[in-house]
């Protein structure tokens, strides 16, 4: 999944989704989008001097209104979408922490490399190193967020028109990296029999003559799914064979929740067909900063491809040289102390994990059934098929005070699902399910 959380996109995303297609619509003419392009209104109508990708429609959405009616007369919610951990003071590094983190006396110079400095790129390959990965820091480049980590490939692999496929259900952020870059995106299906999984055909019917990477996200945001190694194998041997990058998104891997470890693969490990991998990481998930913004890719696969993408790559980022001095810094002495970071993490979603499944088996009538979250930091939920989702979540704020995300804004393809985040505080959630289960069951 990119930088902002699925928080930041709540308020707008279906405009924001709907925007990007038709934006994608605009700049690309194979692209295959769900919805037709609609006039903008506004003073600047048929004005020429703007590009077609950034006609976004920032409209508030149903979901939006109905939340801004319901806090403006002062009503409760229980905001089962929280998903931004510095709103968890339990849980995110203290200030004082980030504070002498960020105390560094070189923070007064500017020396930039474009790939980041030497110290961070070091820092980076020994986390990798603990996690039994062996990358040489000069396979790493540095940014300022996992976004621009995407930006920054999607520049180096494909030219305006090119297509990019990402699986469906997705974190929404990909239409919009793609279409500022003048690009398609595709998808491929995810199937789900008790656990989610790659539906190979699907994928391999996805691809076309302008298809130039598959983006894969372990675990995936909202599904919770991991790669495993034997779909990493297929996906890798795939790309070397139709000449694909495969681009993989990585920033939840800690989390793991309910999965056989041994079952699941750092991209960067070892894997049959040796195709040009990239794979995505940065603090925002990592080490619960978001408010640090540095992230970063590394690189894999046949040594010719690596060297002449990393030539490519550095040429891209000294064009922006986004990452903070001050930022990189921090960053060794941030990721030395990931494993105490992460316990209150760890134990906050495997607690709200157990506590999910624990309210669902002592309510065996329920009309609703969650789905296999194997790691990250949601949850999804399957509801009856009797409205929209859209309805459903309308009528959880109006009638019963809770908010989550509908299955739409991460393109399920059925009815009628819902996310709910395991970073709530445990008795919010707690309240949010009672109050679920009790309005879904009257239909």
């Amino acid at each position: 999944m990119g930088e902002c959380p699925p928080r930041a996109l709540s308020a707008t995303a279906s405009q924001m989704r709907e925007s990007a297609r038709r934006f994608a619509k605009a700049c690309c003419p194979h692209g295959v989008p769900t919805k037709a392009v609609r006039p903008i209104s506004g003073a600047c109508k048929g004005r020429a001097m703007f590009s077609a990708k950034t006609r976004f429609e920032t409209a508030d959405n149903a979901i939006s209104r109905h939340l801004a009616a319901r806090r403006a007369r002062s009503l409760p919610v229980l905001d089962l979408t929280e998903s931004n951990p510095t709103s968890q003071p339990t849980i995110a590094p203290s200030a004082d922490f980030l504070n002498r983190c960020l105390f560094d006396e070189r923070v007064h110079l500017y020396a930039p490399d474009p790939c980041g400095l030497p110290e961070t790129r070091q820092a980076i390959a020994r986390d990798y190193a603990e996690h039994g990965i062996d990358l040489s820091p000069e396979r790493i480049i540095v940014t300022a967020s996992t976004s621009e980590a995407y930006a920054y490939l999607f520049k180096l692999l494909a030219n305006p028109g090119d297509e990019l496929l990402a699986p469906a259900p997705s974190y929404p952020l990909f239409e919009f990296l793609a279409g500022l870059e003048s690009l398609c995106l595709g998808f491929y299906r995810l199937g789900y029999d008790g656990e989610w999984f790659i539906d190979f055909g699907a994928l391999e019917e996805a691809i076309t003559p302008r298809t130039r990477a598959i983006i894969a996200v372990s675990p995936g945001n909202p599904t919770g799914a991991y790669l495993k190694r034997g779909e990493l194998d297929r996906l890798s041997e795939l790309c070397a064979r139709r000449d694909l990058a495969l681009i993989c998104d990585e920033v939840f891997f800690d989390y793991a929740l309910d999965v056989n470890t041994g079952d699941i693969a750092c991209a960067l490990a070892d894997c049959q067909g040796d195709c040009l991998r990239f794979v995505l990481g940065g603090l925002s998930k990592t080490a619960l900063a978001p408010q640090i913004k540095v992230g970063w890719l590394a690189v894999r696969g046949p040594d010719d491809l690596v060297a002449e993408s990393l030539r490519r790559l550095e040429v891209i980022a000294d064009a922006y040289l986004s990452a903070s001095t001050p930022a990189q810094l921090a960053l060794p002495r941030i990721l030395a102390a990931r494993p105490s970071i992460q316990s209150a993490m760890h134990h906050r979603l495997r607690h709200n994990l157990d506590a999910l499944k624990a309210f669902h088996r002592g309510h065996p009538s329920a009309a609703w059934q969650p789905l296999r979250v194997e790691g990250g930091w949601n949850a999804v939920l399957r509801l009856p098929r009797t409205r929209s989702e859209e309805s459903w979540v309308l009528s959880l704020l109006d009638e019963a005070g809770v908010l989550v995300h509908p299955g739409y804004f991460f393109d399920f393809p059925e009815e009628a699902f819902v996310t709910v985040s395991l970073l709530v505080a445990p008795e919010v959630l707690l309240e949010g399910l009672a109050a679920l289960d009790a309005h879904v069951g009257q239909g």
